[in-house]
C-alpha cells in the first residue's frame, strides 16, 4: 500500500497532479505515468550536468561559431539608431 501512496506523492510533487487525479488512474496507466515522468527527470537531470561541465555537442555555450546571425536589415537598422 504504501508503493501506492509514493506514485501518488511523486505524481503530485513531480508532475503536478491532483491526489483525485492519480487516485482515478487505472493501475497501468499510472505506472506509466510514473515511469514515464522518472525517465523525463533523469533526461533533464543529464542535460543540466552536461550544460554545467560546459558539454561537449548539447552545449549551450554562444561561441561565434554556433552564435545566431542578425538579419541583414537589422543591420542597417542598427546602425541608424546608433548614428553610424
Amino acid at each position: 500500500m504504501e508503493n501506492i501512496y509514493e506514485q501518488f506523492f511523486f505524481l503530485k510533487y513531480s508532475g503536478g497532479w491532483s491526489f483525485s487525479e492519480a487516485y482515478n488512474l487505472p493501475v497501468k496507466l499510472r505506472e506509466w505515468f510514473v515511469k514515464r515522468l522518472i525517465k523525463q527527470i533523469e533526461t533533464e537531470n543529464e542535460a543540466i550536468e552536461n550544460a554545467q561541465k560546459g558539454g561537449g555537442k548539447n552545449s549551450t555555450e554562444l561561441t561565434p561559431y554556433n552564435s545566431p546571425q542578425m538579419p541583414s536589415g537589422m543591420q542597417n537598422f542598427m546602425a541608424d539608431k546608433r548614428g553610424l
